[in-house]
């Protein structure tokens, strides 16, 4: 059975969270933090602090786009 991810990130330079979701957690922190892309190559290196699982796909795609859709909801600094 597969198993996905929802996961914040946080930069441990500045500020920044990053909200995501992935079936191999390890893998992908090796990618966010080795090479970076784009948008999360500029705030490099990343912790995680928070995770959460799901058994479908859909259902983690699902919670990933609530947590961002939340933040981008908050007033800006």
């Amino acid at each position: 059975m597969d198993e996905f991810v929802v996961y914040v990130l946080a930069s441990n330079r500045t500020d920044r969270l990053y909200k995501g979701y992935t079936s191999n957690l390890i893998e992908r922190m090796k990618s966010h933090n080795a090479l970076g892309s784009g948008w999360t190559k500029r705030y490099r290196p990343w912790t995680v602090v928070y995770i959460e699982f799901y058994t479908t796909k859909g259902a983690a795609m699902a919670r990933e786009k609530y947590l961002r859709d939340i933040d981008a909801a908050l007033p800006a600094d």
